[in-house]
């Protein structure tokens, strides 16, 4: 009997999951699925997060080493940044139109505004979000590249936060791995290649219990939702997001029928254990194990092209999360401040939500914080900042899960459309967890 795909056992928990939710929502069954089933769900997560930096460090010591020249990498990574960049502007620009032509916050009354505002306003989540906003307004423009540079290596990877900071550290030591004599850099590329062989194999293992996580995390989404009347009255703004994302899926697939010359429903079909991830724990760096083992072995792209492209991808390529920025800052301004739907006030959004996305945090809620600076950059009032937040809280999550699934699609077209153009792009070559068995 032949077994069943693994995106297909993902998307069966998934619908398990929210139909247990629903059940235990029902019958008021909340707190057993918060500590028996959710429990399950973060452990996976963990994992996931576990082996994220070891593989990056991995993956791209290695990538680099084996260029043998300087001059590729400069020429992969100016491309890779160039198209990240591209695209982003897209995102953005598609969610504007949209906003401004559907207009979702002209649904929205005074009632909906006050009950929002009562309950989201004050909340410990909202004013949390205006602090670490104001931390990273009150930094200096350049602020980001000095984050960017380690000071303690060891500490930066003990922390998914310094996602970038790792990426530094490793494309710094992959280049002087280049620049030594080949038989004193032998040993440490050997180890890195084992190191790399090794944490893939780790990500083959956590996937078997990839099912029955998602399962967890989703009926813990469902048992933890909001207001069903509150959810309703965001239906159009959250339908209006939700169709810019899917315009930008569309996009992508795009870009790899006419570019790569692949199939997108093949692509989709390849990739959709890592969409389904990113959707599940709306987190890019947990999904991005998963992600680069995805396009590496069943895509066919090059481990020089992965190793670089996806853990950059996953630190400064936030398409869903740019696009969601600008439907998002519209819609608040249509409730709350239409005065500001000026042209100047978009471009502004165009050009903060750009920079905003560059070294955001790939974990959950990371698009909130970059919202209040987009809002605080084309001088939306500051007393109407919490009610802005509250306006969108009850929504963020599953939006979040959206977009995540967007930032990881991206990431994965990008690093296609790149190696296809380095001539880097090959069959797949599937490699099982057990394929070093021994068989008996």
């Amino acid at each position: 009997m032949k077994k069943l795909a693994l995106h297909w056992q993902i998307l069966i928990g998934m619908l398990l999951g929210i139909v247990f939710g629903f059940i235990a929502a029902s019958f008021n069954g909340q707190d057993f699925v918060i500590k028996w089933i959710d429990p399950f769900g973060k452990i996976f997560v963990k994992l996931l997060k576990l082996i994220a930096v070891p593989l990056i460090l991995a993956s791209l010591i290695k990538g680099i080493s084996d260029l043998k020249d300087i001059s590729k990498f400069k020429n992969m990574g100016l491309r890779t940044i160039v198209v990240y960049i591209i695209t982003t502007i897209i995102a953005i620009t598609i969610g504007l139109g949209l906003v401004n032509t559907l207009k979702p916050g002209n649904g929205i009354t005074e009632a909906t505004v006050n009950m929002l505002k009562d309950k989201y306003s004050t909340s410990n989540q909202a004013q949390t979000i205006l602090i670490n906003a104001k931390q990273q307004k009150e930094a200096g423009p350049l602020q980001f590249l000095v984050d960017m540079v380690p000071d303690n290596a060891v500490y930066a990877m003990g922390n998914n936060k310094f996602m970038l900071q790792v990426i530094v550290f490793a494309i710094l030591l992959g280049l002087c791995l280049l620049l030594v004599p080949e038989e004193k850099a032998k040993p440490l590329k050997d180890f890195f290649d084992s190191l790399n062989e090794v944490v893939l194999k780790m990500v083959d293992i956590i996937m078997l219990f990839a099912p029955y996580a998602v399962f967890a995390l989703l009926a813990s989404v469902v048992v933890s939702a909001d207001d069903p009347d509150i959810l309703l009255a965001l239906l159009k703004y959250a339908g209006v997001v939700v169709l810019g994302l899917f315009l930008m899926i569309c996009f992508y697939m795009i870009l790899v029928s006419v570019y790569a010359k692949k199939s997108p429903f093949w692509f989709i079909n390849k990739i959709s254990p890592a969409q389904l991830l990113a959707f599940s724990t709306s987190s890019s760096a947990a999904a991005l194990p998963v992600t680069m083992e995805r396009v590496e072995e069943h895509v066919g792209v090059d481990k020089e092209v992965t190793s670089f492209v996806l853990p950059v991808g996953a630190t400064i390529n936030m398409d869903g999360t740019s696009l969601y920025q600008g439907v998002a800052a519209v819609f608040i301004m249509q409730v709350l401040w239409p005065e500001g739907l000026v042209f100047s006030n978009q471009l502004m959004i165009i050009l903060t939500a750009l920079l905003a996305s560059i070294g955001s945090a790939a974990v959950p809620g990371a698009g909130m914080v970059m919202l209040v600076i987009v809002l605080e950059a084309i001088g939306f009032p500051s007393d109407l900042l919490p009610i802005a937040l509250a306006l969108i809280f009850a929504v963020d999550r599953p939006l979040d899960m959206c977009r995540t699934t967007v930032n990881v699609t991206g990431d994965a077209t990008v690093s296609t459309i790149i190696a296809k153009s380095l001539g880097k792009l090959g069959e797949p070559h599937v490699k099982n967890w057990d394929d070093n068995y021994p068989v008996k």
